[in-house]
């Protein structure tokens, strides 16, 4: 394979990870971004650490997708994830529930 080809198919995943996100993104209630990865989840719960003096954050997200081209199951049920680096966790704005004419 050569790296023409290669970064050919590394595109085309990152695109259909985008298109993934972007039909499942709205069943989803928050946005969790790490300094590694990239979350949505329905339930969040996060929670400072400490130990020896070093602070740490614990996250723990049920009902949750991860952004990640190289992961063939997405769709997790529940995800626990430690890291010494900021976290950022975003509720998203719910659309208004639109009924059928």
């Amino acid at each position: 394979m050569s790296a023409e080809d290669l970064e050919s198919y590394e595109s085309e995943m990152e695109l259909a990870l985008y298109r993934e996100y972007r039909d499942v993104v709205n069943l989803f209630s928050y946005v969790v971004e790490t300094d590694r990865r990239f979350y949505l989840s329905n339930h969040v719960d996060l929670q400072v650490r400490s130990a020896g003096g070093e602070v740490f954050f614990e996250i723990t997200m049920s009902d949750a997708w991860v952004w990640d081209v190289y992961r063939s199951a997405r769709f997790v049920r529940t995800v626990r994830v430690l890291t010494f680096k900021d976290v950022n966790v975003e509720e998203l704005a719910k659309q208004d529930l639109q009924l059928p004419h």
